[in-house]
């Protein structure tokens, strides 16, 4: 995925889902809507002289089907290989003669694209997004270049990460109905197969202005962005709305496991899949603090009981925002010397321990306290407050939300810890995923 690591989405997760900083009020942010149906939000911030622009596509690997997984993140590639008026390459060369920057990264849920530059350049930046959304240039030679690029690094990923190996087969396995059972960047037969028709198709639906969010934030104007986006984004036609995301995946109603074999895995490693709701559901903001309380610090619950006691080398826990019911995530990796099964009973042990006996409230305390710590820090920039606005207006439903982020952690008790973690964590919801460079004897 263009310029994105699986650790720049992990730290995402946690910081985005904080509530705004004090120094931003709900009343700094301005919103309009294009005749389009593109959403533009604007925060006029000129602490520095500068901005950045977050175009928030409602396109992952969620939308594709069997035959075409793989063609969201594929997008992130063509986006900048050339258009109507920019040609190849000429998008990052043209944004860095102006002073700017940009990054790009696709998710089960969406594609994001992320400009930052000097204030007096943000014309620039809307003629290159405008050209590309509306006159992408998908010719064969380029789509033929590109395909190699993805289908290397996808096979380059599996190789060289541990957790995008077994996090695939897990999800395979844990997903029976539900798109989320792909990986983003798709099946190898998948890109090998697309045709530009299907490519054309997919850029015309889902790269439509009413399938975007767009957040502005920094050094600029409100009368100025939308002089600029009658000018550059207006002019777009939207198109029919994309289909609805309409699979539920049904109940899962006992544990599944998967075995990975990997002759350079040093020692094993063991991941956990557990069903938890949407984003939107009120149990994330328990689920959130849960996912610190078990990994995050020296003090955490699986640091001290399986790092501190050389079981784990190394223990994570991950929850992806997300539109749909997805995973909460465990994976640790085992010491030399202790096998898979050894490492999943202290893995378990830990989550048991937690939905049987609970948290003290000085636990909880410490890791809300964590999260906003993060949060101001993250807040400091213009660039955090744009990731932020837009996460808030599309996993929560509205950026005001964001407003009311504190409010929800601080309602969280021990109790709600205690009873997500014996409502989501519990054997008959869970999937498990070995990755070890021999199998363990049957027992």
């Amino acid at each position: 995925m263009k310029r994105y690591t699986k650790a720049l989405f992990m730290s995402l997760g946690l910081l985005m889902a904080m509530p705004m900083a004090h120094a931003t009020k709900a009343e700094d942010i301005q919103r309009f809507t294009l005749d389009n149906g593109m959403k533009i939000m604007v925060l006029e911030d000129s602490s520095i002289p500068n901005a950045n622009m977050y175009l928030f596509w409602k396109v992952g690997s969620r939308n594709e089907v069997p035959g075409i997984t793989g063609i969201s993140h594929f997008f992130e590639h063509m986006m900048f290989n050339g258009s109507k008026k920019y040609g190849p390459k000429m998008f990052d060369r043209t944004m860095e003669a102006a002073g700017g920057a940009n990054n790009a990264y696709t998710t089960e849920n969406l594609t994001v694209y992320t400009d930052w530059f000097p204030a007096n350049a943000i014309e620039t930046i809307f003629d290159l997004e405008a050209d590309r959304i509306e006159s992408l240039d998908i010719n064969a030679q380029m789509v033929e270049s590109e395909r190699g690029v993805v289908a290397s690094e996808r096979l380059t990923g599996l190789e060289n990460s541990n957790w995008r190996v077994i996090q695939e087969e897990l999800k395979g396995a844990a997903f029976r109905a539900h798109p989320y059972s792909w990986s983003v960047i798709g099946h190898e037969s998948d890109i090998a197969a697309w045709t530009l028709d299907d490519l054309t198709q997919y850029h015309k639906t889902y790269y439509a202005p009413n399938n975007a969010v767009v957040v502005i934030a920094g050094d600029v104007k409100l009368a100025e962005v939308k002089k600029l986006a009658d000018k550059y984004f207006a002019p777009i036609p939207a198109q029919a709305p994309p289909r609805e995301v309409k699979t539920v995946e049904p109940l899962q109603k006992g544990e599944r496991r998967v075995f990975v074999q990997k002759a350079s895995v040093s020692t094993p490693n063991v991941m956990l899949g557990y069903h938890v709701p949407a984003t939107s559901n009120s149990d994330y903001y328990a689920l959130d603090l849960l996912s610190s309380i078990l990994t995050t610090g020296n003090s955490s619950r699986m640091y001290q009981g399986l790092v501190d006691k050389q079981v784990a080398i190394q223990v994570d826990t991950y929850m992806p925002m997300s539109f749909d019911p997805n995973l909460f995530y465990v994976m640790g990796v085992a010491n030399p010397g202790v096998t898979a099964p050894e490492l999943e009973d202290a893995m378990l042990s830990e989550i048991k321990r937690i939905a049987q006996e609970g948290v003290t409230a000085a636990e909880l305390e410490k890791v809300k306290n964590i999260k906003l710590m993060g949060f101001y820090r993250t807040m400091e920039t213009i660039n955090g407050k744009a990731n932020t606005i837009g996460t808030y207006e599309l996993f929560f439903g509205s950026y005001d939300k964001l407003f009311n982020a504190p409010e929800q952690y601080n309602k969280v008790t021990p109790e709600d810890i205690q009873r997500v973690a014996q409502t989501y964590l519990k054997r008959s919801n869970r999937t498990v995923a070995v990755l070890a460079a021999e199998e363990e004897a049957d027992q």
